[in-house]
């Protein structure tokens, strides 16, 4: 048999070279993209456990402290980066069941609800081109007070 003066041999090694940090790059977007829904998640369901901390009745509806404190608990991971300064707390009302808005309400058949929004900073893995810095989350539920 006669062998060819070339040789294929390093050319899938060469084509590995050129491809493998396209990959890395796919895949560490990826996680970021991961990373990100994650810590939305977490933010809403923080929220919502302030919200269902406050709607308790009206006296754990004017309790902001233990409110926040109920979202830090429930915020997992995100306790870190999530301080008392990110969460707001709103108490709305409504009247004759429109929707809700700024106190105070007047009238009769006044509705009362609670409002949580946690905002927090998120920080990908990498600088992307045509991307600036961190990315706020933010996680907001709202509910009606149970007893009025």
């Amino acid at each position: 048999m006669r062998f060819s003066l070339r040789s294929d041999a390093g050319a899938s090694l060469v084509e590995f070279a050129i491809v493998a940090p396209v990959l890395a790059f796919l895949l560490i977007g990826l996680i970021d993209l991961g990373r990100y829904e994650y810590y939305s998640i977490l933010a809403a369901n923080a929220a919502r456990a302030g919200v269902l901390y406050g709607a308790q009745g009206v006296g754990t509806a004017v309790d902001t402290a233990g409110i926040k404190n109920a979202v830090i608990a429930d915020a997992g991971s995100l306790a870190a980066w999530t301080t008392a300064n990110a969460i707001t707390v709103n108490t709305l009302c409504s009247t004759s069941g429109g929707s809700p808005g700024p106190m105070p309400c007047s009238g009769s058949n006044v509705t009362y609800y609670v409002q949580v929004i946690v905002n927090a900073q998120f920080s990908p893995l990498v600088k992307y081109v045509g991307f600036s810095g961190p990315v706020t989350i933010s996680g907001s539920a709202i509910q009606r007070l149970s007893a009025q």
